[in-house]
């Protein structure tokens, strides 16, 4: 009688890959926690939908409000809206701080879903997030020195900015330290953080749709839209990563029990 040789669970687990790699996404599955994947790596299975839809909404806006600023200032609209045309102007006062801001950041959006939808390894695009967040970050402090929304946006802009910074240097300690699960908890706050900057433009649309009604000016609503956008992306990251803190965990000591 032959004799047919005994199925390891464990590998159906590992064979198992993620489409989105964020911190805490190993398997849901407790008993599955150990399994390793053919590279030695913990196992990983997708993040949630709603997740991953935001995710890609937020890039999308991002990449799209990038390419917009570019061609405004390359081809000013005298025919937009009075209040997109003065806009335009206070970004083409100041053209070269602005290119040297949003071409570093929509070149960090475009990057981050090679980091966090991929299926095989990214280092090299991971890698390029740090010098290009670092820009994205001083430039963006030297941007709110002629904010539009004033104070209020300056503000904003201070506390998120530096929330992003401080993110992004935990996650580049943590990546030379050995620590690769804490390095991505830490890159998906500054990650979150950064596309706050697409849940602003949904507010700001909002507030310019019914600006007939309200009679508020950009510089009355844009630090508000600011704090806003920000804010929901940071918390939403928050509530995340905070639900799957057990998970997390465990698979730190998974990870270390491995190497």
């Amino acid at each position: 009688m032959k004799m047919f040789p005994a199925k390891n669970p464990r590998n159906t687990v590992a064979d198992k890959t993620t489409a989105l790699t964020m911190p805490g996404d190993m398997a849901r599955n407790p008993d599955a926690m150990g399994s390793r994947s053919a590279s030695g790596q913990p196992a990983r299975r997708e993040s949630p939908l709603w997740l991953r839809v935001g995710f890609c909404i937020c890039v999308v806006i991002a990449v799209a409000v990038a390419v917009r600023r570019l061609v405004a200032l390359a081809h000013p609209s005298l025919s937009a809206p009075p209040q997109m045309v003065s806009l335009d102007a206070v970004f083409a006062s100041h053209a070269a701080l602005t290119l040297a801001h949003i071409i570093p950041a929509m070149a960090f959006v475009l990057l981050a879903p090679f980091v966090f939808l991929r299926r095989a390894s990214a280092a090299w695009a991971e890698r390029l997030l740090f010098p290009l967040g670092a820009v994205v970050g001083v430039t963006a402090y030297a941007m709110s020195a002629d904010s539009v929304g004033g104070w209020v946006e300056r503000s904003a802009v201070f506390f998120f900015n530096s929330l992003f910074l401080f993110s992004l240097a935990r996650a580049y300690g943590y990546m030379r330290g050995g620590e690769h699960l804490l390095k991505r908890r830490w890159m998906t706050r500054a990650v979150g953080i950064l596309l706050g900057i697409a849940t602003t433009r949904p507010v700001m649309a909002v507030f310019f749709a019914t600006s007939q009604w309200t009679h508020l000016q950009p510089r009355q609503f844009f630090g508000v839209a600011f704090w806003i956008g920000f804010s929901i992306n940071t918390i939403v990251v928050e509530l995340w990563l905070h639900s799957r803190r057990r998970q997390s965990q465990t698979e730190r000591m998974a990870a270390h029990s491995g190497m």
